[in-house]
């Protein structure tokens, strides 16, 4: 059988064995862990935190309005203002650290949103991951079934051999340790398989169950590119680092700028003084109305101006808020440069593994063409005197042999796979992939 048919169908038998699971294709898994991962929800959290930041650095220009009253009662001289209602209005004139604090919200607004988009690659990345995972696992567990069914045909067939005197004990024994080899195998893929299915339950926020992956739904991914010195766009995650530096100098240079600059607030109050108390009995009356000067109505309006002169809490706030500044610029240096040397080993290693795939399908490529080569072999008549003479231990040992590239194959194949989502996803190139995705459901059958 031709290695994409052998594949293909141990796809369909995986498929037919869980039609009891609930099946999900690679685009509806990473929708549903956009939507419900909690690590996507935080991270819009912060954006919207960080946009409410930034727009009250802003507002602090606008006046607040605010109301009230100081209704009470009064003996003797008022003290006090029992007002029945008092009205304020106050904002920020002129100030050279509002400035730096609105640009340094600015700065951590652009902090958050890139750290969203660097969230949501992350989910993507690790939803496909897990799904392609699961996709072959489960087609792990069908190959190794029929690899375990070729170990226990072994054993009868050496066992039958060794009663015929054709075979020894020790053969017999040889032929059990394959088999309970391929049987522990076996138990440590259904055992990885349970894994990967909590895993993917988790990131697409559904009830643990059994599911099942569609592997139609899985596009394929380019080949890799052969020269390890790609340059790789600076990732989201580096940009946040970098606008999150931004924002702490911002606030530095503002915290400095309130050492030694003056600020001024612009305020105004309007009060109606209530006429049930006894203001009035303390105020002079007037000679020509014969009444109390006493003013019910009052209002004012004017600016006030603070200038430090010597302050120093301002001062050590200023320190401390630059050395938050360069702690945050050497963090975001310091993942800049790991995030190069991950893009010189993932570009490598990414081709490494395309070969170490390439010889894993060559080998099971081999293995069954001697496979056939046997079976022919086998046939009635068609044993010749000048080959060997095969027999149904060399035909079970080749389909054993056959079955284990298979897997061999499956678990390269995979690795390869891991690599280059994580390229596509350094490439900024994740998101088209996963398009392409939904625009062709049934696009590829081969893990």
């Amino acid at each position: 059988m031709h290695r994409r048919s052998r594949i293909a169908a141990v796809l369909v038998l995986t498929s037919a064995g869980l039609s009891s699971s609930a099946q999900l294709s690679l685009t509806s898994a990473v929708d549903l862990a956009l939507k419900s991962n909690p690590r996507v929800r935080v991270a819009a959290a912060d954006v919207n935190k960080a946009s409410a930041a930034l727009a009250e650095s802003r507002d602090a220009y606008v006046p607040a309005l605010n109301a009230g009253n100081g209704l009470g009662y009064s003996y003797g001289y008022p003290l006090g203002q029992p007002s029945v209602v008092n009205v304020t209005l106050q904002s920020v004139l002129l100030s050279w650290s509002q400035r730096d604090y609105i640009r340094a919200a600015q700065a951590a607004l652009q902090a958050a949103t890139l750290t969203l988009n660097d969230a949501r690659a992350g989910v993507e990345q690790d939803t496909v991951v897990t799904y392609l995972a699961l996709n072959r696992d489960l087609a792990r567990e069908q190959a190794l079934n029929d690899e375990l069914t070729h170990a226990s045909q072994l054993v009868n067939i050496v066992a039958d051999r060794l009663n015929a005197g054709v075979d020894t004990a020790l053969d017999l024994t040889q032929a059990k340790l394959t088999a309970a080899q391929t049987h522990l195998a076996l138990l440590n893929a259904q055992d990885e398989t349970a894994v990967d299915q909590v895993r993917l339950a988790h990131l697409i926020g559904l009830p643990l169950a059994r599911i099942a992956t569609i592997a139609g739904s899985v596009p394929a991914l380019a080949a890799p590119t052969a020269a390890p010195e790609l340059v790789l766009p600076e990732g989201p995650a580096v940009a946040a680092a970098f606008a999150n530096a931004k924002s702490k100098q911002e606030i530095a240079w503002a915290d400095a700028h309130k050492v030694h600059r003056p600020e001024v607030y612009f305020a105004a109050q309007y009060s109606l003084f209530a006429k049930f108390n006894n203001y009035a009995l303390f105020f002079p009356i007037n000679p020509v109305t014969g009444k109390s000067v006493f003013q019910y109505n009052n209002a004012g309006i004017g600016i006030s101006v603070n200038w430090p002169i010597f302050d120093p809490v301002r001062k050590q706030q200023a320190r401390e808020s630059d050395a938050e500044a360069v702690h945050a610029l050497a963090e975001a240096e310091i993942a800049r440069d790991k995030e190069q040397e991950g893009h010189t080993q993932l570009a490598r290693s990414t081709a490494e593994l395309s070969a170490k795939a390439d010889v894993a399908e060559l080998q099971q490529q081999l293995a069954q063409q001697q496979l056939d080569a046997i079976r022919i072999q086998l046939q009635p008549g068609a044993a010749t005197a000048a080959g060997p003479q095969r027999t149904p231990k060399d035909q079970a040992n080749a389909e054993i042999d056959e079955s284990a590239r298979l897997v061999d194959l499956l678990n390269a194949r995979f690795d390869l796979q891991q690599a280059q989502v994580e390229l596509l996803r350094q490439q900024g190139l994740l998101d088209g992939w996963l398009r392409a995705a939904a625009a062709s459901p049934t696009v590829n059958t081969t893990p």
